[in-house]
């Protein structure tokens, strides 16, 4: 049908806008996705900023679904942040999204609804802060439960694989369904991971106020959520402000191959091999911060966990 194919079309521009955005920014602003996209020389809504369930009205189906980190009235909106994200973490190749309201009929569920019959890629906003999202697409509806007012949501082949061009006989394609279990699981790790990242990195850089807390330099731009113990130990390794370091690219490096060191007590250490080395004012200004101590955050609650800090100071001393 042309009206179908029209759909594409406006479908393909808009995760072709969302994966340029998402590819130049750590992260897609709310303002980024209220703005939208131009699709002959029209300006279309990504989202409805009101609403989490959207289709514009020049499209045939559902366009998006947003979930948002809401922003109190106090400064750690990352307290919450992840009560948010437990659905996805919790789901094992699928998660649930709830309908709008408790009416089956009302319009957003009925969009729902049929992208759930027609197996129409989407893009699912999820918010990583406040007026901060990630983006995941394709996204699928693949089932829609009115009894339970909830439909469930499955993730295809990450973004970069998903799009493709106009194809000769002039019909657009954005990704297949995905049928097999195996696919669907790799596709949730894969959102897992994004989602881990961005929103450590987030809330971490907000609690040290966007400053490194070696060096205090204020840009946020310049700077990484350090793990202190790795995101691969299922003990300690979880994406929370007690487990991670706000650091430059420079003080990173150093911290993970072990040449700067941090107590317990929050007091930095330099490795013998820098230390005698004789190279340049970069070098000496690590050097200078042997005995010093780390910017720490406002509350208490968010300083780096002592038995974290503990068990990777370990590791810097058995490596001198």
């Amino acid at each position: 049908m042309l009206e179908d194919n029209e759909d594409t079309r406006m479908r393909l521009e808009a995760f072709r806008r969302v994966q340029f955005l998402q590819q130049n920014n750590r992260f897609i602003s709310a303002r980024d996705i209220r703005f939208g996209f131009q699709f002959n020389d029209n300006r279309i809504p990504l989202v409805n900023p009101q609403r989490g369930i959207f289709k514009p009205r020049q499209m045939r189906f559902l366009l998006s679904l947003k979930t948002v980190i809401p922003r109190p009235g106090r400064e750690a909106w990352y307290d919450d942040q992840l009560h948010v994200h437990e659905r996805l973490y919790r789901g094992d190749d699928s998660v649930e999204y709830d309908f709008m309201g408790t009416n089956p009929e009302a319009a957003e569920n009925k969009w729902l609804h049929e992208a759930f019959q027609n197996q129409t890629p989407i893009i699912y906003f999820l918010g990583v802060a406040p007026a901060r999202y990630e983006a995941m697409m394709p996204t699928f509806v693949a089932d829609w439960d009115l009894n339970a007012l909830k439909a469930r949501l499955v993730f295809g082949l990450p973004l970069q694989e998903a799009l493709t061009d106009i194809d000769l006989s002039g019909q657009t394609a954005i990704s297949e369904y995905p049928q097999h279990m195996e696919e669907r699981r790799y596709a949730l790790r894969t959102v897992k991971q994004r989602l881990h990242q961005s929103s450590f990195r987030e809330a971490l850089i907000h609690a040290y106020r966007g400053r490194c807390a070696v060096s205090g330099i204020p840009e946020p731009l310049l700077l990484d959520a350090a793990h202190i113990a790795p995101d691969g130990n299922e003990q300690f390794g979880q994406p929370i402000v007690p487990n991670g370091i706000p650091l430059s690219k420079i003080h990173h490096a150093a911290f993970d191959a072990h040449l700067i060191g941090i107590d317990p007590d929050y007091r930095l250490h330099v490795s013998d091999r820098l230390l005698d080395r004789k190279d340049g004012p970069l070098l000496e200004t690590l050097k200078q911060l042997k005995g010093t101590s780390i910017h720490l955050p406002q509350r208490q609650v968010d300083w780096p966990d002592r038995e974290r800090l503990a068990m990777r100071f370990e590791q810097f001393k058995s490596s001198l």
